[in-house]
């Protein structure tokens, strides 16, 4: 350890508090703040299942093993099984773009 590095923890926030009330927002901005965050996550999620899901569909629709889909991918095994079992929070939603891309499967955006 070096000297004069405080490391001492102070504060650790509990998993279900609202960070913003602890950051010291007034309780109902912190509120607002919270519900539009969890929002945004859920549409991030939502967004990532989506693509997720496109690769799945992809590997069964083409009867391959995981093995052969990562080699298409340039990733490995497990790598494909985290997608097929869409653990969203491994992935980024650039990754999984990058994937569909390269089984020839672009991705496109709607908004509105």
């Amino acid at each position: 350890m070096r000297k004069g590095v405080d490391t001492n923890i102070r504060h650790v926030t509990v998993a279900e508090a609202n960070i913003f009330a602890e950051l010291g927002f007034e309780v109902s901005e912190a509120k607002q703040l919270q519900k539009d965050a969890e929002k945004e996550v859920e549409q991030l999620l939502t967004i990532k299942r989506q693509l997720m899901q496109e690769i799945s569909t992809w590997i069964a629709d083409n009867k391959l093993r995981q093995a052969d889909a990562a080699a298409m991918l340039n990733v490995s095994r497990p790598r494909v099984s985290d997608v097929v079992n869409l653990k969203t929070s491994k992935f980024t939603i650039d990754t999984l773009i990058m994937m569909l891309g390269k089984l020839g499967k672009p991705v496109s955006v709607t908004i509105g």
